[in-house]
Order: C-alpha cells, then sequence, then structure tokens
C-alpha cells in the first residue's frame, strides 16, 4: 500500500488489492470446475483463474524466470509454443523451451485475446538473434504493431565488451545478456502486415546503464528501425551489405557433402574418456582443440558416436575440418580448426561438425564386428563435391588429381583444404562477412587465379602443420620452464610474461599474444592447463605445452602477415 500510495494510488478501504497467486503457466480452469482446497486458497484460486479468463490484461510487465531446463511442461502453454517452433528443422529446439520464453508466449496470448495491449519484460535477449528463435520473431511481427528492443547487453559468456573496447557489464549478476523488451498491439495494423521494430543498443558499465535508464523515456531513446529481412527477422542491427558478393562463393558444407556429421557425445566422459589409454577399444581423440586424449569407442556404450562418418577417421590417414554452424559462445568468428582424429561435440565449447577430406570405401572383406579389418588400409576418396572442385579448376587453370602430385599444374584435395584454411583464418575475411558467419557454415570465395589460390594454400599448409604440431619443437626462449618442484598444477597466476603453475614453478616467457589467443569459445593456452589442475606434468606434457604456446603465437603472426598480403579476399 506505501508503495502505491507513493504514486498516487488511493485504496479503497472495502476491496481487496487485486494480486493474485498463481500459475500463470497453468490454463485457467472452467468456470464450473471446483478446486478443492482450503476456503481461503480456494477463493484467492477462483479469483485469479477468473482474471486468466475472463478479464482484459492490457498490460503485462515483468522478469521471467530464465530455465532452459523447464519443469513447466503443462499441455497448454506447450500448445502455446508450438507457434514458436513451426518449420524449423533443427535437430535441437530445446532452448525454445526455456521458461522466458514460455512467459513471453503467454504474455503474448493475452493480448492476441485482447485485440491490444502491451507486452514488457526484461529478460533474457538470446532470442532477439538466436537462430532457432527465427520463428518466434516472425510470429511476434505478425501479432504485434511496433516491438521495442533495448538492448543492454552484458553476456559474459560471450567476453562481450563495448565498441571501442571498452568493458561492458551485465545490469544483473548473472552472466547471460539481457534486453528490454517492448511489444505493443492496438487495432490499426493491417493483417498481413509486420510490426515495425526498433532497437538500441546499450553498452557500459553498471552504473552508466543505469543512469540511462533513470533519465530516459521510450520518447527520448534515438531508437534505429530495423530492416527486417527474411528468414531470420533479426531483432539486432545487423550489416548485411556484402551478401550478394558472400554468396557468390561455395558453401563448406556443400563441398564436402557427402560425409560430415558433429561430434561424438559420450554421456559418460568420466569413464569413456581419459588421458591414459583403454585396453579396449582405445582411439585418440580430439577432445579440445590442442588436447587429444583417448576415447573408449565401444559401440554400444558412446551413446552418439557418429560412427557413420568418425570411421574415416579410423580405417587410414585422414584430416577433418573442424566447424561450428553459428557462433553461439563468442561474439567473432574464431572456430576454426583441423584434426587427424574424431573429435568430441563440445571440441569449441558448443557443438562442433568435421567434415573429413577422405572417405574409405568399405572393402568386401569387411565384417560386421566393429573392429574386424578396421586397422586394414582401405583405398580413400576424397569427400568433396566434385561439381565445385570442377569450378575452382576452371577458375585456376590447374588440372585436378585426387592425391597431391609433384607437379606444378596440378592440385589435390589437400590443396583445397589449406586454401580454405588460409581463408577462414583470415581477419580480413572474418570481418567482411562477420554477420553470414554468425548463421550458418561459412562460405568461401572461388580463388581468382592461380597464384591466389596457390598463395593462400601455401599459408594453409603452414597453419595445418601447425595446428597439427606436425614437425613443431618449443623455442629455447620461449615458454621456458626452469625450476624444479612437483610439476603439480595447483593455480595459475599470468602476470608480466610469466605463468606460474604452483607456488615454485612457473613458465618464462609466455607472450600474452599467445595466453589470450582464443580457438572456438576456448583461450588453449589457459584451458589446457585448467583441464590439468590437480594433475602432475610429466616431460611430455611440459614440451607439449611448449609447442602448443609456439603455434598460438605463430597462428596470430601468420594471421598478420594474411592481412598484409594484397590477395583479395
Amino acid at each position: 500500500d506505501m508503495l502505491l500510495q507513493e504514486t498516487g494510488y488511493k485504496a479503497d478501504p472495502n476491496k481487496r488489492l487485486r494480486v493474485f497467486l498463481t500459475n500463470s503457466l497453468e490454463e485457467a480452469p472452467d468456470k464450473n470446475s471446483i478446486i478443492p482446497f482450503a476456503r481461503w486458497l480456494s477463493d484467492e484460486a477462483n479469483e485469479a483463474s477468473s482474471v486468466k479468463r475472463d478479464t482484459p490484461v492490457m498490460v503485462i510487465l515483468g522478469n521471467p524466470p530464465y530455465n532452459v531446463s523447464s519443469q513447466n511442461k503443462g499441455s497448454w502453454i506447450n500448445d502455446l509454443l508450438a507457434d514458436y517452433k513451426t518449420g524449423l528443422n533443427e535437430k535441437n529446439i530445446q532452448p525454445l523451451s526455456d521458461d522466458y520464453i514460455k512467459f513471453i508466449r503467454y504474455g503474448q496470448s493475452f493480448i492476441q485475446k485482447n485485440g491490444e495491449g502491451i507486452l514488457a519484460y526484461i529478460s533474457n535477449n538470446s532470442f532477439i538473434d538466436g537462430l532457432i528463435h527465427r520463428q518466434m520473431r516472425k510470429n511476434q511481427l505478425e501479432t504485434f504493431d511496433e516491438i521495442y528492443i533495448l538492448n543492454l547487453h552484458g553476456n559474459a559468456k560471450k567476453k562481450e565488451v563495448a565498441p571501442d573496447g571498452s568493458k561492458d557489464k551485465n545490469v544483473f549478476d548473472i552472466q547471460q545478456g539481457v534486453s528490454i523488451n517492448i511489444f505493443v498491439k492496438t487495432k490499426k495494423k493491417k493483417t498481413d502486415d509486420l510490426a515495425r521494430v526498433f532497437y538500441y543498443d546499450l553498452y557500459g558499465e553498471r552504473n552508466n546503464k543505469y543512469s540511462f535508464l533513470l533519465n530516459n523515456s521510450l520518447a527520448s531513446i534515438e531508437w534505429h528501425e530495423l530492416q527486417l529481412k527474411a528468414p531470420q527477422y533479426f531483432f539486432v542491427a545487423k550489416d548485411f551489405k556484402n551478401q550478394e558478393e558472400y554468396e557468390n562463393g561455395f558453401s563448406v558444407q556443400k563441398l564436402f557433402c557427402n560425409h560430415m556429421s558433429s561430434g561424438i557425445t559420450t554421456h559418460d566422459d568420466a569413464n569413456l574418456v581419459s588421458f591414459k589409454p583403454f585396453s579396449e577399444n582405445n582411439q585418440k581423440y580430439s577432445y579440445r582443440p590442442f588436447d587429444n586424449k583417448n576415447i573408449n569407442y565401444d559401440l554400444k556404450k558412446v551413446k552418439r558416436h557418429r560412427y557413420d562418418v568418425m570411421q574415416h577417421f579410423l580405417k587410414g590417414e585422414n584430416v577433418g575440418l573442424c566447424l561450428m554452424k553459428s557462433q553461439i559462445n563468442t561474439v567473432d568468428f574464431k572456430a576454426v580448426f583441423i584434426s587427424k582424429n574424431m573429435i568430441d561435440k563440445n571440441f569449441y565449447g558448443f557443438q562442433t561438425s568435421i567434415f573429413p577430406l577422405y572417405s574409405y570405401l568399405k572393402s568386401d572383406s569387411d565384417l560386421d564386428s566393429q573392429f574386424d579389418n578396421l586397422f586394414l588400409e582401405k583405398k580413400r576418396n576424397p569427400n568433396l563435391n566434385i561439381t565445385i572442385v570442377n569450378k575452382i579448376a576452371q577458375r585456376i587453370g590447374l588440372q585436378y588429381t585426387e592425391e597431391k602430385e609433384p607437379t606444378e599444374n596440378t592440385f589435390a584435395p589437400i590443396d583445397i583444404l589449406d586454401y580454405i584454411y588460409a581463408v577462414l583464418h583470415s581477419l580480413v575475411y572474418r570481418e567482411q562477412y562477420k554477420e553470414f558467419l554468425k548463421i550458418d557454415f561459412p562460405r568461401i570465395p572461388y580463388p581468382q587465379d592461380a597464384a591466389q589460390f596457390r598463395a593462400l594454400a601455401v599459408f594453409g599448409a603452414k597453419l595445418r602443420q601447425l595446428h597439427l604440431l606436425e614437425d613443431v619443437e618449443p623455442l629455447k626462449d620461449m615458454a621456458t620452464y626452469p625450476k624444479e618442484g612437483s610439476n603439480e598444477v595447483e593455480r595459475l597466476n599470468y602476470a608480466d610474461g610469466k605463468l606460474w603453475i604452483n607456488n615454485v614453478q612457473y613458465f618464462e616467457y609466455v607472450p600474452r599474444e599467445a595466453w589470450e589467443f582464443y580457438i572456438g569459445g576456448y583461450q588453449p593456452a589457459q584451458k589446457w592447463l585448467k583441464d590439468r589442475k590437480g594433475r602432475q606434468l610429466d616431460y611430455e606434457n611440459i614440451r607439449h605445452y611448449q609447442k602448443m604456446i609456439r603455434v598460438l603465437l605463430e597462428t596470430s603472426e601468420i594471421q598478420k602477415e594474411l592481412n598484409t598480403q594484397k590477395i583479395s579476399i
């Protein structure tokens, strides 16, 4: 009452305050239903149901809970939520069942029933640019007249920063970014028209965001009206000016058209993935960038073994390009790596796919048993779309061969892979097409001529060999390990090029550039050691880490060199 009185509200002593306790995500029961509880609770429930069922609710405000593993699984709200899932072809749309999305759909249903009203939430902001949320956005565009999105950012998971590089903090004590979303419906819009969407970015420190919100209104904010584009209908500002140019390139997914798969999910890493080899069914396993482990690859135990594709890494020498379909846990495109082994689904921290360069044909001698004849060398075929390969050959004027030949007028599958690998590491390419790289697997520009193709393939080969640690040795003056001790990783402390792993021992001359370098959602120089906390490093572990520091630094240097080359990408 006291708070309401401060707003000028005058209470009627003969009427109760119309605030009711109810489960919003449950359907209001029929008028004739009897709720068998204590009288006061029954009266409360009946009045709440009456409001939900019969009362026009014109304004809905709130900060709905975020819970992707929602326990609110009633048929009524799930039926409403189906409107947000229509026509989606993704396998995993579980995030659309998050509680905050259910509350948005719940509020939208009231406004739809009334024919007009306002829905205003501060919520998780993943729906404004999430790929699987496109039908949700389209449905909202069809329902409302105007939508205002004040993006408060603050996503610690994505390591968000302000455009000028300064810190960006969340308005709450959470890692998930948030936004203020205001949906307005009147009876003026034509049925087939879509809503107009107005957008504003707010970055910076928490107190600065609070000050902005306190001193501004809907009328004073300098909104930017978005130009909506099907089929994504993003509720954020996007720069698609290079779309035609980008789409002239070839899709990596279409190039490796016969065999590609997301990584393996064991559902039991503690027992099926190990630093040490298993006595049975042991295979090398690329668990994280630069972190190869062992997997007990028993197809009866590994829940999602992806054998149809992973077999091509078991039957002979191969290499695969590791990519993500969309950049989920990073702001920029950084998920590019290569592997000779099967990979884990969370290789980059989220769903990672692998595209093998070669496929191995089954022979008549192959038996049903998963490992019978598995290690006999079999004929391999390039896992490449020949139509795209022929177009590349036509552009560069070279003859395509299925295996590498020591002649200057030919090119092979490994050259195509190296060309792609260089392009994907180009910072110019990443910046120029950053919006498209967030949406789907990359598209690669066709080479202009043989000179450009060769030059980029050389860069790509260097990167490939570095990342596979082929013929890589530690540098004498980098990541040295001068002190004796237990070699146990107890705690990490990095300062001024010195990386302490316990109170006595450290790696010295570790460049900050290597320490902070990202691949996917991980910083390998940090992640590799964190995953070995409580373990003792042996001689090979120490050498591996020293190699990794060298490779990360040289990768960064090659990326800079790529930028200085007069090569149009």
